[in-house]
């Protein structure tokens, strides 16, 4: 049965990868800055509560 071998290596502890953890980061290099435009209408210039009082009122 293929895998069944026994291993030359010892096994890997996995605890070990989590003993010695890299430096932190800063707060400021973690951030980004982007350039924004300004956000369309999403009701199309449209007074969408106007339109519903005139369809159901």
């Amino acid at each position: 049965m293929p895998g069944t071998e026994p291993r030359d290596q010892p096994p890997v502890d996995p605890a070990a990868a989590f003993r010695h953890l890299p430096e932190p980061i800063a707060l400021a290099d973690t951030v980004t800055g982007q350039d924004v435009g300004p956000v369309p209408d999403p009701d199309g210039g449209r007074d969408p509560n106007h339109e519903w009082m005139l369809r159901h009122g």
